[in-house]
């Protein structure tokens, strides 16, 4: 088990690579994640949902995704409640205290996942979830070392030395932790290093003589790691800002950060493309002018995501963006927003209410029924260019906008275009990793000389280099032998 000093110290980064490292050599290798909380989810074949990264680890292993590997989700809704997915499936809406109390109630369902994935692997990888020196939340743990235990795995620690203070975080992750929890740390390894990797010799004796762990390596820092889908929204802000953007790159994308922004690596295909800048624009800041697109990514609070859009003065940008004839491209809960009303009768996502849209397609949305989760593939209505991704929402939208559907999936049609083209709204998540979809829409902006990426292969390959970077740097064979069974 792959366990953190803190979030993003790339525990999902190391997890891949290991997972397709192992993979080349021959092994039968499978992610877990016994508890995950992020608004950056996926769909399984069976129509369930996992986490983002659970679902990059899956590719890693040359496997398609499934519920087991994250048999827990959570999607933060507000800031003390979430949204809470068991196997797959909405178990219930619950706030921060109440999950506490629920925590021990799920590890059944944790360790039976775990253990059908250990049945049909040779190596099983997990991810753990932040700290596991947050001791406060130690009672009924199920995402560090009280899995750990319960399973009997070694954890191995990763420290972020970009960040700083990683001999501290180390240690003190050691001291904070009691006994029978440090009888798993099997070791720890330095990720994100930068420059002469002998100048930490004197850091990594440190640590050694203070905790008595062994240390796996350290990990340079790897200049493609921001290729991949990032977990959660924590690494939107690592991602470019649009004070960062590229100057007059062909064509400019800004993306509003919602509060709840959920599935943004809808954008990492675009995020690649040599010539488009992908500008996110945080809160506080206007969207610039001379963007070519402005897209608004999912969200998992679309009402209160909506209201969070005004308070910054995104939507009068927006429409100025429209006048000058600029482009919009709404995604999922985007795409809700950008239709005349939103209705939420049975508070779904709050409190039962009704606000209006931005009223730039002809559509209403009623956020009702059950939650859509399901793969999809077809094209799009106008270049008739092929997309497949997959769907996750709530909500029924209808209206005299559907008439100029932007997508044909399965026999129906999805999305809708305003009369002008210049506005574009859709459910299907994934759409621009499919190359030619991606190419055409960005000719619709700008016409370019091609030159655009191959989105699978790309990612092929930056996995491929990920397992080989932990390769060089890594004691994979070390790492092996640790992975045995320990008698809890």
């Amino acid at each position: 088990m792959i366990q953190g000093t803190g979030s993003n110290v790339g525990k999902s980064f190391v997890v891949a690579g290991l997972c397709r490292a192992y993979t080349r050599r021959g092994l039968t290798v499978r992610p877990f994640k016994p508890q995950n909380m992020s608004n950056n989810a996926a769909v399984t074949a069976d129509g369930g949902e996992i986490g983002r990264a659970q679902a990059l680890q899956a590719r890693a292993c040359g496997v398609a995704p499934a519920t087991d590997m994250n048999p827990v989700l959570l999607k933060p809704q507000t800031d003390l409640g979430a949204q809470v997915v068991v196997h797959g499936k909405v178990r219930g809406n619950a706030k921060a205290r109440e999950y506490q109390n629920l925590k021990g109630e799920l590890l059944p369902a944790v360790l039976e996942s775990f253990q059908r994935l250990a049945a049909e692997a040779d190596l099983v990888i997990a991810e753990g979830a932040g700290s596991p020196a947050e001791v406060n939340l130690r009672g009924g743990d199920i995402a560090n070392m009280g899995f750990a235990q319960a399973a009997g795995v070694p954890v191995v620690l990763v420290g972020d030395i970009d960040r700083g203070g990683v001999i501290a975080s180390i240690v003190g992750t050691w001291v904070l932790l009691d006994e029978a929890d440090r009888a798993h740390l099997a070791g720890f390894a330095i990720n994100k290093f930068r420059g002469d990797a002998s100048l930490f010799d004197g850091g990594l004796k440190t640590i050694a003589e203070r905790t008595g762990l062994e240390s796996f390596g350290v990990i340079p820092h790897f200049p493609d790691a921001h290729l991949l889908p990032a977990e959660d929204a924590v690494g939107v802000e690592h991602r470019g800002t649009a004070s960062e953007a590229r100057e007059s790159p062909p064509i400019r994308l800004a993306v509003p950060v919602f509060s709840r922004i959920s599935n943004f690596d809808d954008l990492d295909p675009l995020r690649a493309e040599p010539g488009v800048s992908v500008e996110m624009v945080e809160p506080g800041q206007p969207i610039p002018g001379g963007i070519d697109l402005i897209v608004l990514p999912g969200s998992k609070a679309t009402m209160a995501d909506l209201a969070f859009l005004r308070q910054q003065g995104w939507d009068l940008d927006i429409r100025v963006h429209v006048r000058r004839g600029g482009h919009v491209l709404g995604l999922c809960g985007g795409y809700q927003m950008l239709g005349r009303r939103l209705r939420d009768p049975a508070g779904v996502e709050g409190e039962p209410g009704e606000v209006e849209g931005l009223g730039l397609l002809d559509i209403d949305t009623e956020l009702a029924g059950g939650k859509t989760l399901a793969e999809a593939e077809g094209y799009e209505v106008e270049s008739r260019e092929a997309v497949r991704g997959y769907e996750m929402h709530i909500g029924r939208t209808a209206g005299p906008g559907l008439e100029r559907p932007m997508l044909r999936l399965a026999g129906r049609h999805d999305g809708a275009v305003s009369a002008d083209g210049r506005v574009r709204g859709c459910y299907l998540h994934g759409l621009f990793a499919a190359d030619g979809f991606r190419d055409a829409y960005l000719n619709k902006l700008r016409r370019r000389d091609g030159g655009g990426i191959a989105y699978d292969s790309l990612m092929e390959t930056v996995l491929d280099g990920v397992a080989r970077h932990l390769e060089d740097h890594l004691d994979l064979d070390g790492l092996l032998a640790a992975a045995k069974v320990i008698e809890a």
